[in-house]
């Protein structure tokens, strides 16, 4: 064990509780709403953080990831990005039952060819990838993948642009009415439609009923973030990732650190929150005066500034934590995490970067 002041920085700093508690909602969650957990490992990528999450299986985003994911044993997947025909027999070389996504009949018959199982994407108001229910592809890609198909897979990341559970609550009526009117023309064609799959976390915390659907898909969860907190998909104790830097040089009222770009992302999800790119704490989370945070980066700087009166005296040397916007991108820049609890270093988890 170590303290965090010992670490190397930056560093990629998971509290486990946090984790463990955040998992623990969401599978109580998926229960109440009478749905099976698929959970999303994009954020995490980490076969640790999969086995707290629990569910019916995984959701992946690459398939890097879900070879990776197969080799620790994860093998029921859904790799939730549209497919194209060229990445099919590298598809099927991954040791998993890894169900793939398409909105194309012509992919959808390169896939049923293949004999590869595989959902259909559906829009349910994102505009980014999926046809619309009643678009008549979706039955022509039912037909084509024939016994191969898994279900209807739906997305509603516009979930995050949201100001208000409540709207929040209406973008999940539409995702889940939108993901089961397509199942349901589907069955109208005599196609038999198993699955009904929606999620993202906002959605997934605020939706009144899931009738109809069969899996809730969630990712961020694991870790929320500031933006998360933003939108009321979580409380302030429930972040559970943050980023441990080391400052290097004072001046002119401010601190530069060594997390940039680099550990923490050029994210900008907290602009019509207050701005910037994390807030600053003091190492154990304890909040610091002036409500500091990283205003500006570059590729492996951040500057340290004050919203309110003087920055605190943070000499050279010192370090600090940074709670980021966006979870899954900060993840992205490590190749671990080191694991604390009560304030203390208790391991070190790998993670995939890819």
């Amino acid at each position: 064990m170590a303290r965090l002041t010992e670490l190397s920085t930056p560093a990629a700093l998971v509290d486990r509780a946090r984790v463990e508690a955040n998992c623990a909602r969401m599978k109580a969650r998926a229960a109440a709403l009478g749905v099976a957990l698929r959970p999303h490992l994009k954020t995490a990528k980490c076969a640790e953080v999969a086995a707290l999450a629990g569910g019916v299986g995984i959701t992946v985003s690459t398939l890097e990831e879900a070879a990776w994911l197969a080799a620790r044993g994860y093998r029921d997947q859904t790799y939730a990005v549209g497919i194209t025909a060229d990445k099919l027999d590298a598809a099927a070389a991954i040791d998993a039952d890894l169900a793939v996504l398409t909105d194309d009949p012509d992919v959808a018959a390169a896939i049923g060819a293949r004999g590869l199982p595989a959902w259909i994407e559906i829009d349910s108001g994102q505009d980014r990838g999926g046809l619309r229910p009643d678009d008549a592809r979706v039955v022509d890609c039912a037909r084509a993948l024939g016994a191969h198909l898994r279900g209807v897979l739906t997305h509603a990341g516009h979930s995050y642009g949201c100001d208000s559970t409540d709207a929040v609550a209406g973008v999940a009526e539409a995702e889940r009415a939108a993901a089961v009117a397509a199942a349901d023309a589907i069955r109208a064609a005599g196609i038999e439609c198993p699955g009904v799959s929606v999620g993202s976390t906002p959605t997934a915390v605020h939706a009144r009923s899931l009738d109809g659907v069969t899996e809730l898909r969630a990712g961020v969860y694991v870790f929320f973030d500031r933006f998360q907190h933003a939108i009321g998909s979580c409380g302030a104790d429930d972040l559970a990732l943050s980023v441990l830097a080391s400052v290097v040089s004072r001046r002119d009222g401010a601190a530069w650190i060594d997390a940039g770009t680099l550990a923490l992302s050029s994210e900008r999800s907290m602009d019509r929150f207050g701005g910037g790119y994390g807030a600053v704490t003091a190492p154990d989370g304890a909040p610091l005066p002036g409500d500091p945070h990283v205003d500006a980066l570059n590729q492996v700087h951040g500057r340290v500034v004050a919203r309110e009166g003087a920055l605190p005296a943070l000499a050279v040397g010192s370090k600090v934590r940074v709670w980021p916007n966006h979870a899954c991108i900060t993840a992205a820049m490590f190749d671990a995490y080191d694991v604390i609890d009560d304030g203390v270093v208790v391991d070190r988890w790998p993670r995939l970067r890819g």
